[in-house]
């Protein structure tokens, strides 16, 4: 969608950015005692380029990840994926999963397609744009290097969630119910061709 934006239009916006800190990630405060969750990916690594392939100008498929340091406590994951630089007031949501097993601790690559279905044990949230589905990174040209937040949380109980649940939902019952978190950031900018 943004790729057919012209370069003058992603200059002019360059300073507008959500932000990092409006991430969900950043935005709970699990408070002391809570655990913390390695999330990395065989794909790219804290804070590297994401592969082409993953994004809207390649393939759009979604990237493997894997998260460790499960508490036996946990019953439940939950993994959202934002955009901290779009150039909206809320980071821009690409992806969102809940129900997924503590003990399975990968996302395989392509698990979760861009049209809605998907090829794990788990029910997949409404992105940004309402779609039950992986949004594949499409930052505006010009714009300058976007950060992705991968974010998972490991949850106490298990939140009775609607068909689709939206950023809000996932949000609120992880106020509730997270035990645990972590985060990895992959980067993206769109060339100027």
């Amino acid at each position: 969608m943004f790729e057919k934006l012209p370069a003058a239009i992603g200059h002019a916006l360059h300073a507008q950015r959500a932000g990092l800190e409006k991430i969900v990630f950043n935005q709970l405060d699990l408070g002391a005692g809570t655990g913390s969750i390695t999330v990395s990916s065989p794909a790219f690594r804290e804070q590297e380029n994401i592969p082409a392939i993953y994004t809207a100008d390649g393939a759009g498929i979604s990237p493997p990840l894997t998260w460790s340091n499960i508490s036996n406590g946990a019953t439940g994951v939950a993994l959202i994926v934002e955009d901290a630089d779009a150039p909206m007031p809320q980071p821009l949501v690409h992806l969102i999963v809940v129900d997924l097993l503590p003990k399975e601790g990968v996302l395989p690559e392509g698990a979760i397609k861009h049209g809605g279905s998907n090829d794990v044990n788990a029910r997949t949230g409404k992105n940004s744009y309402l779609q039950a589905a992986w949004l594949p990174p499409d930052p505006p040209t010009g714009h300058g290097v976007h950060r992705y937040a991968f974010q998972v949380f490991t949850l106490d109980s298990t939140p009775v969630f609607s068909d689709a649940p939206g950023r809000d939902e996932v949000m609120a019952a992880l106020r509730q119910t997270a035990i645990a978190s972590g985060c990895l950031i992959g980067t993206y900018e769109r060339p100027e061709r």
